[in-house]
């Protein structure tokens, strides 16, 4: 993988970790029609550099981190579900990684979804992120257990999730951010003892590589945050909807039309 691939990578995983347009499936695609998905480091870089994106998290809300306790207790409540999932179906949901079709079917799913979803929950009760109590949380865990389906969008699915409890889109998604860090941290360090535990190692280069990317992700979904907050807030999901409709079309087409894409 070039210096090239790994910035393009972390730019799709800095847009897209926060959207709900699923950043894994774009880079798998990406990854496939690049014609480099099957080498080991690949899969390793597109979870690591969610490390950048997670620190972005950290910095944009800070103050967040701080303020008590029971912060963490929920995020803690509704990690459980990833964590007990991911560990029982980690050989489904790599399997299912490997699905170029997969992928496409659940961008175009997930998009017809995201038209309706702001008529489905449009009277909420709760506005603050911090009000959000424990059984509110874990079943915003559970919706984000649909998210290890390749296409469909951790952040999509947790916010989704937390709407449908009557919960504001802004705060919704600001929890969904604030989840994604343990998240994210814990499938980081997984893939990374699985690649080492595998005999692998990495080079100098490739740690470089890591920096780059991590770099570049952090840069990226800081200002991806800060775009999604302000436009999910006045405009809705719509716009991510058809996004996500169009982009699987075009990818279901493609492959129907004979196009191979490395997915092995």
């Amino acid at each position: 993988m070039s210096i090239l691939h790994a910035i393009i990578l972390a730019i799709i995983e800095g847009l897209t970790e926060f959207l709900p347009i699923s950043s894994t499936g774009h880079m798998i695609l990406y990854s496939s029609f690049a014609g480099i998905a099957s080498e080991p480091f690949v899969k390793l870089f597109t979870v690591a550099i969610q490390f950048g994106a997670i620190l972005s998290v950290l910095v944009l809300y800070i103050k967040r981190f701080f303020r008590s306790i029971q912060f963490y207790i929920k995020l803690f409540v509704a990690f459980i579900p990833a964590a007990v999932f991911g560990l029982l179906l980690s050989d489904v949901i790599d399997s299912l990684l490997e699905s170029a079709m997969g992928v496409a079917v659940s961008l175009l799913i997930g998009g017809i979804i995201l038209l309706f979803v702001d008529k489905w929950f449009d009277r909420p009760r709760i506005d603050d992120s911090e009000d959000i109590d424990l059984w509110n949380a874990f079943k915003i865990g559970l919706f984000q257990c649909i998210a290890m389906i390749p296409g469909v969008s951790r952040s999509g699915a947790s916010i989704v999730g937390g709407m449908s409890q009557g919960i504001s889109r802004k705060a919704a998604a600001e929890f969904s951010f604030f989840l994604a860090v343990p998240t994210m941290f814990a499938a980081t360090g997984k893939k990374m003892l699985d690649y080492f535990m595998d005999g692998n190692t990495l080079t100098t280069d490739q740690w470089q590589l890591f920096a780059i990317g991590n770099v570049v992700a952090f840069i990226v979904a800081m200002l991806a945050i800060r775009f999604f907050i302000s436009f999910l807030t006045k405009y809705g999901f719509k716009v991510f909807g058809w996004y996500r409709i169009i982009m699987g079309l075009i990818i279901i087409g493609l492959l129907l039309s004979g196009m191979q894409m490395e997915v092995v």
